[in-house]
């Protein structure tokens, strides 16, 4: 009956009040045999016993077992792999914990109360949900493993991978771009074709412009040049005639001879120059074409006599304006001369006031030991004797015993010598006073460059020389040359007289 009903634990408690009751049943009020209370007795010492211990076992082994696990879950969330949704394997094991606290407590209630039918909580929901989250941490550590493992084959799937993406992604783009790269393969290829071919037409057309120009080119004009300005220089010996090549020249004499083997070395020089200037203007080939260009004149007036030298100075100032204009071919000209007279006339620029132009510069070349030493200089290093006189004047600190000479001589050459002006009829401009000290300077300047100094210019003292400093300029004031005197005093200038006395 106990088996049948599973009311062991309700018998059992109903023993000790049997006991108490000395053999009366405590339900039906009854009195029972010793045989009854020994088949209580047995049944509750075997049975009893048996049950009570596998429901213990029980509670313990569900105790130890789930502890284990949650063990396990809280080491796994403490150092959680990367691969692991860490957040929500917390909430699941939060669940699972409420589940096995409560299950601990009906097991609890189960050993108490033997008979009492007891339903657990069930962990398969939320262990599979357990399970499936640490599977696939381990399924991804698994595949990282193996990448790490197969690094090198790995990097290869991945960059291939990643073009496959790029790829797909710019498909469109692609696709409209190897369209206009093939219009444009196709335009490049051509017009290359149409390059190709005009250059060959060019290069055929090159060629018969150099058959025209072989025909068509004359030497003539350059022998008529040359041929005219031999003639207007006074060389009537000998000229240049075309040779029976009809493309070079020879140096005939009047009688048609060749003057090759009979110039002078002045006269092969000079032709030299003039066949050399004609070729600036133009070129030594057959094609006719000029290019830019920068000239070194070399000395070009050795073995040549002071007529020519002129001539030719004239004929290179002509090119340097050709340079100034900007005008033909000649960017550059450089000119290089031992002969300071010829640097005297290529060099003269009347709009240079002191200071070299922009355009120009001045160098002398000096070779000081086993050196070469190169000088530049802000002004034409190269003077006459006449502007060297005029320095002297335009001195602040001139000298007063020396200054005597220098008039004269500034005197002498402009008026005496070059204007054929006599120093009585600079003396006739003036009146009065002025008169007397104009000649008075005039008596003075002789006398101190044609005598010795004596005792009487010790008393020569600076005041003296302003006096006849105010009179001497006054000279080219009253005879109508006082741009001259202004163009020559430079900068030292000054408007008024009595400062320029002083000064």
């Amino acid at each position: 009956m106990i088996k049948k009903l599973g009311n062991s634990d309700w018998v059992r408690e109903g023993r000790s009040f049997c006991d108490v009751n000395e053999g009366t049943c405590p339900f039906c009020q009854q009195s029972t045999s010793e045989a009854f209370a020994q088949s209580l007795n047995e049944y509750f010492d075997e049975t009893f016993v048996a049950d009570s211990k596998a429901i213990d076992d029980l509670a313990t082994d569900y105790a130890t077992e789930a502890a284990r696990i949650q063990d396990q879950l809280t080491s796994i969330i403490a150092s959680p792999s990367k691969f692991l949704d860490v957040e929500k394997l917390k909430a699941e094991k939060d669940l699972l914990d409420a589940r096995i606290t409560l299950n601990n407590q009906r097991l609890a209630g189960k050993k108490k109360e033997a008979s009492r039918v007891v339903e657990m909580e069930s962990l398969s929901n939320v262990s599979a949900e357990i399970k499936g989250l640490i599977d696939a941490a381990n399924t991804q550590v698994a595949s990282h493993n193996k990448m790490v493992a197969n690094l090198t084959s790995e990097r290869n799937t991945l960059t291939a991978q990643v073009w496959k993406f790029v790829l797909e992604e710019l498909k469109a783009d692609l696709t409209a771009f190897k369209t206009a790269k093939d219009c444009l393969d196709k335009a490049i290829s051509a017009m290359t074709t149409q390059i190709t071919n005009s250059t060959t037409d060019k290069a055929k057309k090159a060629a018969e412009i150099r058959e025209l120009e072989k025909q068509t080119t004359s030497i003539q004009p350059t022998i008529d040049g040359i041929n005219s300005l031999l003639s207007s220089f006074g060389f009537q010996g000998f000229k240049l005639a075309k040779a029976a090549s009809g493309t070079s020249y020879k140096l005939v004499r009047s009688d048609g001879s060749d003057a090759k083997a009979t110039l002078s070395e002045g006269e092969k020089t000079f032709v030299t120059f003039l066949y050399f200037y004609h070729l600036l203007k133009g070129s030594d080939s057959e094609s006719g074409m000029t290019t830019d260009r920068v000239v070194v004149f070399d000395d070009p007036v050795s073995s040549l006599d002071s007529d020519i030298l002129f001539i030719v100075s004239s004929l290179i100032k002509g090119l340097f304006d050709e340079v100034r204009s900007g005008t033909g071919h000649i960017k550059q000209i450089f000119v290089l001369t031992h002969n300071v007279y010829f640097h005297k006339e290529v060099t003269y620029n009347p709009k240079r006031k002191d200071i070299a132009m922009n355009e120009e510069s001045f160098w002398i070349v000096r070779k000081p030991g086993l050196a070469t030493k190169v000088e530049n200089h802000t002004t034409n290093p190269i003077k006459t004797s006449y502007e060297l006189l005029w320095a002297e004047v335009r001195k602040p600190e001139r000298s007063n015993l020396a200054i005597q000479n220098t008039l004269r001589r500034i005197l002498e050459n402009y008026f005496k010598i070059l204007g054929g002006i006599d120093f009585d009829q600079l003396c006739a401009l003036f009146e009065g006073k002025e008169k007397i000290i104009c000649k008075s300077l005039c008596s003075w300047v002789n006398d101190g460059s044609h005598y010795a100094h004596d005792d009487l210019y010790v008393s020569i003292d600076d005041s003296l020389v302003d006096t006849y400093l105010t009179v001497f300029r006054a000279i080219f004031d009253k005879s109508g040359h006082s741009s001259h005197y202004k163009m020559m005093m430079g900068d030292a200038y000054v408007d008024d007289i009595s400062e320029a006395a002083q000064a």
